[in-house]
């Protein structure tokens, strides 16, 4: 078959069958009589093998040893382009999400683009102080986005930048709440513990709504960090999870805080002092527990803590009853 048939059978550029040619690479084995390339059929079989190599990434190179060494062994090949493509495509995601980051600014030019590339160069860098300094100290007229911040947030490791971050982040507004949502329900809990850490000082309904959500989650720490966020805010669907902090000793001292505000409200008082109540008599509270739940008494209305704190004052754990005792002095004294 000469080269014009191959070419439009393979789908094989002529050009490019002669290159193969010249590499060594695919050889036609016959001539015509007038000197032109002939392939035989198992000609035609190698192109093709060559071809599908190709689709997987091989260089020309890499194809000629595949098809020519008999030790070649193709796993540790493979391997490599696998490695190699993940790379590639983790190169190409950074590149969409940097263009999606520019997109969603809205610059006004090819300035503005260049300055929120600066801005994303800053994020990323791999210095804290630097990027510390990119979120406190922004170009004047170049603030930096919600969405990037947002997306900051739950990629910082460092404490530092952390707490800049959701910083500049609670003061941009709630534009970013949509992004954080995301990171409350991702299989990583580092960046779920994150999320909810910036959701807390973002406010609004929305928030809120992801916050009450993470009460469920399975995390200690996003459970405990929700539960402080949405009784700050008046949830009561916090309760139980603050009452298990104080019981188990998780932040024990500033979910009593949270318990005794929302304790002022009427229509709670009665559930969160049952909870107390009905922990402070469980038969598996041991006396550090109930040290914990008699402390977060102090935190209650003292109307409502009264009766209980005189009952405590004559409890058998020598420990529980002395401090309910100073607890009850400390809030006759106030009266």
């Amino acid at each position: 078959m000469l080269i014009g048939e191959v070419a439009r059978r393979s789908g094989v550029s002529s050009r490019m069958l002669r290159h193969y040619d010249s590499l060594g690479l695919v050889r036609p084995t016959g001539r015509t009589v007038g000197g032109y390339r002939e392939y035989s059929d198992e000609d035609i079989r190698r192109i093709f093998h060559v071809e599908a190599l190709r689709s997987l990434g091989l260089s020309l190179r890499q194809i000629g040893r595949a098809l020519e060494d008999p030790a070649f062994e193709p796993s540790d090949l493979v391997g490599d382009l696998i490695r190699r493509t993940e790379e590639r495509l983790k190169r190409e995601q950074e590149l969409l999400e940097r263009l999606r980051a520019v997109d969603a600014s809205a610059p006004l030019g090819w300035e503005g683009v260049l300055r929120i590339v600066e801005l994303l160069h800053g994020l990323n860098s791999p210095h804290a102080a630097r990027r510390q300094q990119t979120v406190l100290v922004p170009a004047e007229d170049l603030p930096v986005p919600t969405e990037l911040l947002a997306e900051a947030v739950l990629g910082e490791a460092d404490l530092n930048v952390a707490g800049a971050l959701r910083w500049a982040l609670a003061r941009a507004g709630g534009d970013g709440v949509a992004s954080l949502a995301a990171g409350a329900r991702s299989e990583n809990v580092d960046v779920r513990r994150r999320a909810i850490l910036a959701l807390a000082g973002m406010p609004g309904d929305e928030a809120t709504a992801v916050l009450a959500e993470a009460l469920g989650d399975s995390d200690e720490t996003v459970r405990g960090r929700a539960a402080l966020a949405v009784g700050a805010r008046g949830g009561s669907a916090a309760v139980p999870a603050l009452v298990r902090m104080v019981v188990e000793g998780t932040l024990d001292v500033e979910a009593a805080e949270v318990l005794g505000s929302l304790a002022r409200d009427a229509g709670r008082a009665d559930r969160i002092m049952s909870a107390l109540a009905d922990e402070l008599a469980a038969p598996t509270a041991d006396s550090a527990t109930r040290m914990r739940l008699t402390q977060a008494l102090a935190e209650m209305p003292p109307a409502l803590v009264r009766d209980v704190l005189r009952n405590l004052a004559e409890d058998e754990d020598r420990a529980v009853a002395l401090l309910a005792s100073a607890l009850r002095g400390m809030l006759e004294a106030g009266e």
